[in-house]
């Protein structure tokens, strides 16, 4: 039988060469069958058919030529030659068989890699490969982002944007963060705030126009303490949204910030930019002035450590797509709509306790969560345990829900490692800078006053009468401390650096 081949081509080599090439193509073609008829889309799927077989493949092709070259080297042996171009003769048959099938599978491997390097592309901008590729690293985000306000935007929408600047940028970032992947070189947990992120005036601004945020809005915040009958309180506010523009009403308000024509830049001394020690504003009109903490003792190499930015959206909406929320405030929630059920006695102390326990994993969290709960009211409130017995699993099904959802043991995450700067009750938040503390040189403060962002117009305590005033009325802490809640910051006690009561 006569070959149709060069018999360079016969060498070891170069056939397990064409067998890895064959086997990879088959398997890319199964794949993309087995993709295109699916009902659901497969995230590790795609990243093997169109990322890591069409690796193998070329690895084949050049295992197959290499063979050739090395058959060739050999059939020479001990015989120098001038390098000359491979004579092909097309009336040889052997020839024009090895040219037709080189040709033909030259032109399908070209067609094939376009397809694939584009289903690569395609693929790696999915919300999929973003968030379950690297399952257990990114799993706290992607279940964080699946329930949030942003969970129909696509993450490329945000972590890159438009333009090939950023798209290269990200993909040249995601290379080392595969290697720390690959060789478990990751921080747990991932560390905040993502310094290279785009700035939020060429995303966040593409559908939040700052020019039309204007006027006032409703807030009304329902909370329990953590007494024996959960006593109930609500306080309800009108945020000041302000900002946009003169036509649209009110400049002033939380979004004076980023009004067109103002520019507020800071230098923050750590990492998480919580600590500011100094402010620069420049208003439309020209007017510049430096704050500077009198608490900060800020020197030129402090300042030429830190890192100064100018402050958009980001700053203060830092978790808009990936925010763990604190027990209480998850609870509260809960037991507003009365999916848990207020009337049990103790339930936000016991579910506060039970979700803020060190935990070594989900699964043992979970299992504990049930047996903690149970056991208290078998312990203190046997009645209620056997009357309330569906009320309870209720509860606890609930709990483990908001634990779910905000706590991560293999990964470190929990509400207490990231802080949200939007409001100022478990963080800094608006204190980083309006702490009454920041002064220019001539004495002018950044005000604390609570009335700059809200204004409190109605407050009632359970079983008490309902104060209300369109005008404003004074805030009542609901536990009698004093004035002390007027001299420090919420988060001094409320901070998810320490226990919360």
């Amino acid at each position: 039988m006569k070959n149709k081949l060069p018999s360079s081509v016969y060498n070891p080599l170069s056939l397990a060469g064409a067998a890895i090439a064959l086997i990879s193509f088959g398997l890319i073609l199964f794949l993309f069958v087995l993709e295109l008829f699916g009902t659901e889309q497969k995230p590790y799927m795609g990243i093997i058919a169109f990322v890591i077989l069409p690796g193998i493949l070329i690895v084949g092709l050049l295992l197959i030529a290499y063979g050739i070259y090395r058959e060739k080297r050999r059939e020479r042996k001990g015989i120098l030659r001038e390098k000359n171009f491979p004579v092909i003769d097309l009336n040889n048959p052997k020839h024009r068989t090895a040219v037709t099938i080189f040709s033909a599978g030259t032109i399908l491997l070209l067609l094939f890699s376009a397809f694939g390097s584009f289903k690569a592309y395609e693929y790696t901008d999915s919300d999929e490969f973003c968030g379950t590729i690297c399952h257990e690293v990114m799993e706290p985000e992607y279940t964080a982002y699946k329930s949030s306000p942003h969970s129909k935007v696509g993450c490329v929408k945000c972590h890159i944007g438009p333009g090939a600047g950023w798209f290269v940028r990200s993909k040249l970032s995601g290379a080392y963060q595969v290697y720390s992947v690959l060789f478990n070189k990751y921080p747990r947990p991932i560390a905040t705030p993502v310094h290279s992120l785009r700035p939020a005036r060429e995303t966040c601004e593409q559908c939040h126009w700052p020019e039309h945020f204007y006027s006032e809005k409703k807030h009304q915040n329902t909370y329990f303490l953590s007494d024996e009958n959960n006593t109930k309180w609500q306080i309800t506010l009108l945020m000041k949204i302000g900002g946009g523009n003169n036509e649209t009403g009110n400049v002033s308000g939380i979004h004076w910030h980023i009004q067109t024509g103002n520019e507020i830049t800071y230098i923050s001394t750590d990492s998480t930019r919580e600590v500011i020690p100094w402010v620069h504003s420049k208003t439309k009109d020209g007017k510049e002035e430096i704050f500077i903490s009198k608490e900060s003792e800020l020197t030129q190499s402090k300042m030429r450590t830190g890192v100064e930015r100018k402050m958009d959206c980001i700053d203060c909406h830092n978790r808009p797509s990936h925010q763990y929320h604190a027990p209480a405030m998850s609870i509260n929630h809960l037991m507003a709509i009365n999916w848990i059920d207020n009337k049990l006695p103790y339930i936000k102390s016991v579910g506060m306790n039970a979700l803020e326990k060190t935990y070594t994993k989900n699964e043992v969290a979970l299992d504990s969560i049930k047996i903690m709960v149970e056991e208290f009211y078998a312990a203190n409130f046997p009645e209620v345990a056997v009357q309330k017995k569906p009320i309870i699993k209720s509860a606890i099904n609930q709990l483990q829900k908001i634990y779910s959802r905000n706590y991560f043991p293999r990964m470190q995450v929990s509400w207490r490692k990231y802080p949200d700067h939007i409001g100022h009750m478990y963080s800094s938040g608006c204190f980083r800078c309006h702490d009454g503390k920041h002064f220019t040189k001539e004495g002018k403060v950044i005000s604390k006053d609570c009335n700059l962002c809200h204004t409190i117009v109605a407050q009632q305590f359970d079983g008490g009468t309902k104060q209300f005033s369109l005008g404003g009325i004074n805030y009542q802490h609901p536990v009698d401390i004093g004035n002390e809640w007027f001299e420090m910051n919420c988060s001094d006690c409320h901070s998810r650096k320490k226990t919360e009561n």
